[in-house]
């Protein structure tokens, strides 16, 4: 998810004519600010969770 949404932000600012106060300057810029507004907030939130979980897992099980 938060691979989408970098890779969605990347291409708006790069190939897709960028982004202004108002939006973006086409199409696909809107449709790749779309995905990046969605993805990155919550695939950051699942990333968290993610390592959080990761590190209670291992501060639980620490010989294996």
């Amino acid at each position: 998810m938060v691979a989408a949404g970098l890779l969605s932000a990347l291409l708006l600012v790069t190939v897709l004519g960028g982004f202004s106060a108002t939006g973006a300057s086409t199409n696909t810029g809107w449709f790749a600010l779309i995905v990046a507004l969605m993805c990155l907030p919550f695939g950051g939130l699942l990333l968290t969770l993610g390592i959080a979980k990761w590190l209670r897992n291992r501060s639980l099980h620490p010989g294996d």
